[in-house]
Formats: structure tokens, sequence, C-alpha cells
């Protein structure tokens, strides 16, 4: 049997089952290293964790948009520097934030930061 095949022509190929399992396949993903749009939101926004707005709302604290952007950008400074913890202090609230997922762990009130030891930070910023 004498088949011959044109460039471009089309014909049935037998598949073995197990040929694309992961790792064993040249095919190549179109998916790219760049995050998704809200990967990269996530990175960008301050959160909140659930202890911190428990905390927050006992406590009468209240951040206006402006207030969260200086203490966004004193969290990219500390993530800049290689801080993983860092208390920062902006006006009468202290808060400790995780640096590297940009989470608010817990925030305190001018009434508390008196005479209060702060452990397990490795940094700290005081914002005006």
């Amino acid at each position: 049997m004498n088949e011959s095949f044109r460039v471009g022509q089309l014909y049935p190929m037998k598949v073995n089952p197990g040929a694309f399992q992961q790792g064993h396949h040249n095919v190549q993903s179109n998916k790219t290293d760049k995050p998704s749009f809200s990967e990269a939101l996530d990175r960008e926004m301050l959160k909140f964790s659930h202890h911190a707005e428990i905390r927050m709302a006992q406590r009468g604290i209240s951040l206006p948009q402006e207030s969260l952007n200086q203490i966004s950008e004193a969290v990219d400074s500390a993530a800049q520097k290689g801080a993983k913890d860092s208390l920062i202090v902006y006006r009468d609230i202290a808060m400790i934030v995780n640096v590297p997922t940009r989470t608010v762990v817990t925030a305190l009130d001018g009434g508390q930061l008196q005479s209060n030891v702060f452990t397990q930070i490795d940094s700290a910023i005081i914002l005006k």
C-alpha cells in the first residue's frame, strides 16, 4: 500500500492516551507567566484580616481612601526593604501588617499604643 500525503493535508493519527499526561508532551501551552488582572490587583491592594476588621470596628477605627493610600505606600517601602511583618503607625493608629500578603493583621488605637510591646515584627514605619 503506497499512500502519499500532501503538505497541509489532515490525516488520522493514533494517539497513546498516556501521551498527554502532564510533563510527557511537547504541546506548548498558551498560558503566559503574566498574572491575571485580579492577581495583579490583589498584589497591589491593602487587605484586612477578619481579626483586624473586628478590632477596627470595636475600636471605632475607620480610614479614608487617602489614608489607605499612604499606608499602602508604606507597605510598598517595607517590601522593597525585604520586610515581612511590619508595625505601621499612622497618626494615632498602629497596625501590624504582613508585608508579602499586604494584609493588616491587627490594629490598635491611640489608647492602646501606650506601654504596649510589639513582638514578631522586623520593621516599623511611622507615618504623619
